[in-house]
């Protein structure tokens, strides 16, 4: 994690990957520490989530996906991923929007056309 001072604005920046193969219930408690450290500071993450969710602009949703948007609406935080013709994953076993930026209220106000 990395604090960032862009003029008068202060966040904390971070990337963080969910593995497929863990219980998404684990990934959820680094996210809960993630939320814990920046102890109400702006908040921006990249995060490399394995989920999908129509939400993010997938074409399906699946369990991890579904538990990973209720965390994500119940924390008060935004996928700041825009609808684009472009995924954020591919590979030769298909291709996902499974890379997110997540952002608090203060970031979401400032990012653009991300």
């Amino acid at each position: 994690m990395v604090k960032i001072i862009q003029g008068i604005l202060k966040f904390i920046a971070t990337n963080i990957y969910l593995d497929a193969d863990n219980e998404i219930s684990m990934d959820i408690n680094k996210l809960e520490n993630i939320l814990r450290f920046a102890k109400g500071r702006e908040l921006l993450v990249a995060m490399d989530s394995n989920a999908k969710s129509k939400t993010w602009h997938d074409v399906l949703i699946n369990r991890r996906g579904r538990l990973l948007e209720e965390f994500l609406i119940c924390n008060r935080l935004h996928i700041v991923n825009e609808d684009s013709e472009l995924t954020t994953f591919e590979s030769n076993r298909g291709n996902s929007y499974i890379d997110l930026t997540i952002a608090d209220n203060t970031i979401l106000n400032i990012i653009n056309k991300w």
